[in-house]
């Protein structure tokens, strides 16, 4: 085996297409709960906000067991979607994404939250004042003053998407060339004793973690 392989590059390519999209569905559900959680006071918010940040501390089978549950064949969503598009979710793609979304979500949240509560209110409310509308204020002021947590957020949120291995296990299986990210080949290669092959999928989820690592570090600094 060697790096020119397919079979090394396949994991590789796909883990990056699932962070990938993870990241940008994290991204949208992130920024938006951040927003509402932010700009809103209503009854049950500390129960919702801690629930919504709740895949960051559960065991990762525990969310690929829930993830089962919500989406699997017997629940009412999981018909939905087998009636819809004549196939479930459990053991495609899309069940990797979604897994990976889910325990990245919490990074992307937290880290939107902190930089909307950064920004001085005042400047908010004079552009309210100024006859700006909501959707104005949040695009060309909000999200501006807050793109370094924002996007902090994001790096976090693709890193741990792209190292994401429980839940995927669970929820999308280990099927090569289907659903068998980096973490999970590493885990195929060195059940099957291939210790080489696990060495260069493990120095490149390494590498792309420390880029991404490094990024953020240089940003702060």
């Amino acid at each position: 085996m060697n790096i020119t392989d397919m079979a090394f590059w396949t994991p590789v390519i796909l883990s990056l297409k699932v962070a990938s999209v993870a990241l940008v569905l994290a991204f949208i559900f992130g920024v938006l709960a951040a927003r509402l959680m932010t700009k809103y006071q209503f009854k049950g918010k500390v129960v919702l906000e801690t629930i919504l940040m709740l895949p960051l501390v559960l065991p990762p089978t525990v969310v690929g067991f829930i993830l089962i549950i919500v989406f699997g064949k017997k629940s009412y969503i999981g018909q939905l979607i087998q009636m819809m598009f004549d196939h479930g979710l459990l053991f495609t793609i899309y069940a990797a994404i979604i897994a990976s979304t889910v325990v990245a979500f919490p990074l992307m949240y937290q880290s939107a939250k902190n930089g909307f509560l950064s920004i001085d209110q005042h400047i908010i409310e004079a552009a309210r004042v100024d006859g700006n509308s909501e959707a104005r204020i949040f695009f060309r002021i909000i999200i501006p003053l807050s793109k370094n947590l924002l996007i902090t957020g994001a790096m976090l949120s693709f890193a741990r998407a792209l190292g994401e291995f429980g839940a995927t296990l669970m929820f999308a299986g280990n099927i090569p060339g289907k659903t068998q990210t980096l973490p999970t080949a590493v885990y195929s290669a060195i059940q099957s004793g291939n210790m080489t092959l696990a060495w260069m999928w493990v120095i490149s989820i390494i590498t792309i973690s420390f880029v991404m690592m490094l990024f953020i570090r240089v940003k702060e600094n």
